[in-house]
């Protein structure tokens, strides 16, 4: 597994649109069909990772934590299924389930989505605000497989509490790690 770390895209990048197919629901969505009213979360995933495992349940309790928040959150995996088919979409469906996201988990097929949103590892994390301007790019907390740091979520929830509140978010943002994007070549 290649270490990776968030490219960090620049604060205030307007969301870029998409319309991927929901590995769940099995429909096309948009980024309007998961916008928030005070926030949206654009998380990058996937199957294997063991970042991301390390997260899952932590994730899915984060996005049960903002339900009546009017916050959106959206899970999109873009990895390169022909040569990680573990990441494959009838294994989201399965993964999402067994995980309990209540959130779509989008399956971005020609990596375009990703290229847009400067993604470069999984996980990686994205909160906009009202107006879908960036506001917070990078780690949910410090916690890492065999760190044994606790999931606490403190970096990504501060991020969500400062869009519902309207305020800006003055503290260093520090950025996600974990495995690479799986790019088709």
């Amino acid at each position: 597994m290649a270490r990776t770390e968030s490219n960090m895209l620049a604060l205030g990048t307007k969301a870029p649109n998409f319309e991927l197919l929901d590995t769940v629901s099995g429909k096309k969505l948009k980024l309007s069909d998961v916008y928030g009213e005070k926030a949206t979360v654009v998380m990058f995933i996937c199957n294997h990772c063991p970042y991301v495992k390390h997260l899952n349940k932590e994730i899915a309790k984060l996005a049960n934590d903002y339900a009546d928040a009017e916050v959106g959150f959206v899970a999109i995996s873009s990895n390169d299924v022909d040569k990680y088919p573990e990441d494959a979409p009838d294994k989201m469906k399965i993964n999402a389930e067994e995980n309990g996201f209540n959130f779509p988990y989008l399956y971005d097929e020609t990596q375009e989505v990703a290229k847009a949103y400067d993604a470069a590892c999984t996980p990686d994390f994205y909160v906009f605000d009202r107006n879908l301007e960036l506001i917070y790019r990078g780690q949910f907390d410090d916690s890492r497989p065999g760190n044994s740091m606790p999931i606490s979520g403190r970096d990504i929830r501060t991020a969500i509490d400062a869009a519902i509140m309207s305020k800006n978010i003055y503290k260093a943002q520090k950025p996600s790690m974990g495995c690479n994007i799986k790019w088709k070549e």
